[in-house]
């Protein structure tokens, strides 16, 4: 489908999922959101996350794990938008079968279509697909492989699906504030560096409401060295 085809949400009439809500990633998200006009529902697998969330600014939050495609469709019951933030932790990539950001994130974007929702971003990383990589990407590739394919599927369930989708991938992830000082560009620009998580998170609330970011692959990262790499794009908060 092509990307003319594609309905922009209206922020204020859209219903918004974070996945990975009590991540690092996930929790940016909800800051940058919180006030915002969107109903935000946060997505955790703990049933302790639930008091943190909601000072977060989440307006709902829903207990489940995404290997499970029952609580994947429960999530996105009557959501417009997906943001997924989910990630598998160093332990998790030397001891799983399985991983959220494979096997999980293909069913929430199975059970997203399936619920009529419009628009999905996904968090995904450096280096993965077949693109010419940096040495940074490689460099994941070599550390967290597993995780890297994983990832690589669930973005192609992503593209084959029906969603309006944008896919971020990020370098390095660091704490800190947003800086607003980030270098995107389309898959094999070989971008190398660092960028804040409050950056990514920016990016991932802005891409389904920016039409320069639909149906696009992006890496992501905060270097002024790669200014002439980068993809000039107008992302536009809800």
């Amino acid at each position: 489908m092509d990307t003319d085809d594609r309905t922009t949400p209206d922020p204020a009439e859209t219903r918004i999922l974070v996945a990975g809500a009590s991540g690092d990633t996930g929790q940016c998200v909800l800051r940058a959101l919180e006030g915002r006009p969107p109903t935000v529902r946060a997505l955790t697998r703990s049933a302790d996350n639930r008091d943190p969330l909601t000072r977060l600014g989440a307006d709902e939050v829903v207990v489940g794990d995404l290997l499970d495609p029952d609580d994947a469709r429960t999530a996105v019951a009557d959501v417009d938008v997906v943001l997924s933030a989910v990630g598998s932790g160093v332990r998790t990539v030397l001891t799983a079968d399985e991983f959220v950001d494979g096997a999980g994130t293909r069913n929430l974007v199975e059970a997203a279509t399936a619920a009529g929702a419009t628009a999905f971003v996904m968090e995904s990383a450096l280096g993965v697909g077949d693109e010419p990589a940096s040495p940074l990407a490689a460099a994941f590739d070599l550390f967290i492989g597993p995780v890297q394919r994983a990832k690589a599927e669930a973005e192609a369930a992503l593209r084959d699906s029906p969603l309006r989708h944008t896919v971020l991938r990020p370098g390095v992830l660091t704490g800190g504030p947003r800086t607003g000082l980030v270098q995107v560009a389309d898959p094999g620009a070989r971008l190398w560096g660092a960028v804040t998580r409050a950056d990514v998170a920016h990016l991932l609330a802005a891409a389904p409401f920016t039409p320069a970011a639909a149906d696009r692959t992006l890496e992501v990262v905060s270097n002024p060295l790669l200014k002439r790499r980068a993809d000039p794009i107008d992302w536009l908060f809800p």
